[in-house]
This record gives structure tokens, sequence and C-alpha cells, in this order.
């Protein structure tokens, strides 16, 4: 049974050669700070790299002679490897999303339609907006255009228009793209979750400490005033005698 070799082959291409690996009777040194050391025989190079504890790696194997730079190759990996994950974590999912709708569309129809977009803008998701011709529709394109140019007027906030109305067959097509990355739109979605959960906490807990703070005194006064009252013609009794 064959082994893996293509893997391997593709795993050898993908990283440089550093150190002993490096092949040829001499290479173009740059320093471990960017500066230009020269050409130079590769065991002067490799000498250089020991004397100050880096590799030796080869960074333009076409060059003639191939450059080569002295760094520390696990730190050169590590921080690579940090950039690219960054960079797949902030990577914006292209998703399009699609809504369709009738030149003729009425007031209704076309407030549900643009909630529609509204909400895939905010999401940071691109979308689709094809305008349906029937019939007669067909000859009288420009009801679809100044329904396209309403709609992108309307999101212009939250979208832009990426792709101009242009004519597909016997439909009218326009893309809008959201002003906000994909991982900026998520963000602030958890910003206005979290909001909204402390917001809820302080009024759930809010009506019951007030309560408790304004029923006593009210029932003290009444109580007070009633005992006053009672007393009242207890005194006048008192004076006639």
């Amino acid at each position: 049974m064959p082994g893996p070799g293509p893997p391997t082959k593709e795993h050898h291409i993908s990283e440089p050669r550093i150190n002993d690996r490096i092949r040829v009777p001499e290479v173009r040194l740059v320093g471990p700070n960017g500066e230009q050391v020269g050409i130079v025989r590769v065991e002067d190079a490799l000498r250089l790299a020991a004397e100050a504890d880096l590799d030796l790696v080869e960074v333009a194997p076409m060059a003639k002679p191939p450059v080569a730079k002295l760094m520390d190759f696990g730190k050169y990996k590590y921080e690579a490897a940090m950039k690219a994950r960054e960079a797949r974590k902030n990577q914006v999912n292209t998703i399009i999303k699609e809504i369709k709708l009738r030149p003729k569309i009425d007031a209704h129809d076309y407030g549900t339609k643009k909630g529609h977009v509204v909400r895939f803008l905010s999401a940071g998701d691109k979308v689709k907006v094809t305008i349906m011709f029937r019939g007669r529709e067909q000859s009288r394109p420009e009801l679809g255009f100044r329904l396209l140019q309403r709609l992108a007027e309307d999101v212009a906030e939250l979208g832009f228009v990426e792709s101009s109305p242009k004519q597909d067959g016997r439909n009218m097509v326009m893309v809008l793209g959201p002003t906000k990355k994909k991982s900026e739109a998520r963000a602030q979605q958890r910003r206005m979750k979290d909001e909204a959960a402390q917001a809820e906490a302080v009024e759930a807990q809010t009506p019951q400490t007030g309560a408790a703070e304004v029923k006593t005194p009210q029932v003290e006064t009444e109580q007070v005033q009633a005992d006053q009252v009672e007393q009242a013609p207890a005194s006048e009794s008192t004076s006639q005698a």
C-alpha cells in the first residue's frame, strides 16, 4: 500500500529551507534587523547564524543568488501561525442573501422586503435584490431601476451599492454590500444583547426596592391622622364639663 507521498511533498514546499538544508554555494545575506550583509558563502552565513544563536532561513529561493535571512525560525513560525489564525478569525464569510421584488410592489410588501434587507445588512451579509418582470412589464425597465434606486437610498446607512442595477435576462439585479464587516456586526449584536440583558436585570430589581421604601411611610401617616380624629371629640367633652 503506497504511503502518503503527496502531503509530504507539499509540506516540504510550504516551508522554507533552513540551515543545513540550504544547499547552494553562496547566498545574499540579510541580518536579523533587515540590514543588507551582502553575498557570502553559505558556510560563512551558517557560522554567523550559529554565533548569533539564530537560524539561516532561505526567504527568496528563486533569486540569484538566493536570499537568506538570520532569524529565530521557531519564533517566526509561531508569529506567522498567529497572523494566519487572526486572519481566519476576522475573515468575512461572504454570504449573499437574495430578495425578490415585483416592479409594481405595494407599500406593505415593500416595507416587509426592506425590513429583510435591513436585517441582512445589519448582520454583515450582502444582499442580491432581483426585480422580476413579467409580460408587458419587460418593456418598462425604468420601473425596476427606480425601485432599486429607492431601496438603495432607504438602506444607505447600512449598505452601499456594490453592483449597480443591470439587466439579467428578464430580471434586473442589484447587489448591496454591508457597511460593516461581519465580525463588527457580530460584535455589535453581542454588545446590544448584553446591554439589553443588563437593562432587564436592573428593571426587574428596581420596582421591588421602591415599593418597600414608599409604602411604609404612607401607612404610618394614615394611622397617626386616624388617632387624632378619634381623640378630638374626647377633648371637646372635657372642655364642656
